[in-house]
């Protein structure tokens, strides 16, 4: 589906990704680690078309989208999540999904919308105000639906477990396993803990200072010594 080809993101004289190959499968969903500031969000910008890499190739079903600008991306069927939360101000919880809906399709879908809300716990609040309505899983939720209701084939997820309680994170890991089955889109997330990562994970990819240092299974990443020193920050202990 997605095939990454030497993709390499330099901001003045900062390599921020160094030289990435990635293929990501329409069944796959992948772990992506490594410590701060090693290039995950930055690789997912690239992917999404917030920022243009410096050199190399996007593919996505065999079409390079290098120069295809968000919106373009988004039709296509790439979604994606902040770190940080940004529910739009001053809209409802369905009116968010609207917007992203439409920025992401081209269209309206009311039936989708209520599906993802049912799907998403976010039902009740659909008609609460989306940035000051909710609680911290209820906006982690959000970001989730949000993307959702783009329709995509692959989804992005940048850190959407952080700072959630060990309930939470364990009830918000089991709502994207079923995600993975019920949509049918691939998954790559950005996250730390090494727990969900194992649990949620097919394949891990590791970044260490923007460059791709390991690939596989969770068991072979992280049996791995050179990736616990890069991904603990040991090796600069």
């Amino acid at each position: 589906m997605l095939q990454l080809e030497n993709i390499t993101v330099r901001f003045g004289g900062l390599t921020a990704v160094n030289d990435v190959s990635l293929a990501i499968g329409s069944a796959d969903v992948i772990g992506l680690v490594g410590a701060n500031g090693a290039g995950k969000t930055t690789l997912f910008n690239a992917i999404s078309g917030l920022v243009r890499p410096t050199s190399g190739r996007i593919l996505f079903n065999g079409q390079d989208v290098l120069r295809a600008p968000m919106y373009q991306r988004a039709r296509m069927g790439i979604g994606r999540t902040f770190q940080i939360p940004q529910p739009m101000h001053e809209l409802t919880v369905r009116q968010n999904l609207l917007v992203a809906q439409r920025f992401g399709t081209g269209s309206v879908n009311h039936k989708r919308l209520d599906e993802i809300l049912e799907f998403t716990s976010l039902a009740a609040k659909a008609d609460a105000d989306a940035a000051t309505g909710l609680a911290l899983t209820e906006l982690k939720a959000l970001e989730v639906a949000k993307a959702l209701a783009t329709n995509p084939k692959l989804l992005l997820l940048d850190e959407v477990l952080a700072g959630l309680e060990t309930h939470g994170k364990r009830r918000f890991m089991h709502m994207l396993k079923d995600l993975h089955q019920q949509f049918g889109v691939s998954i790559v997330i950005i996250e730390h803990d090494i727990e969900t990562i194992s649990n949620l994970c097919q394949r891990v990819a590791v970044l260490n200072f923007g460059q791709m240092i390991a690939e596989g299974t969770p068991a072979e990443v992280f049996a791995n010594p050179a990736v616990m020193e890069s991904y603990t920050g040991a090796a600069h202990a």
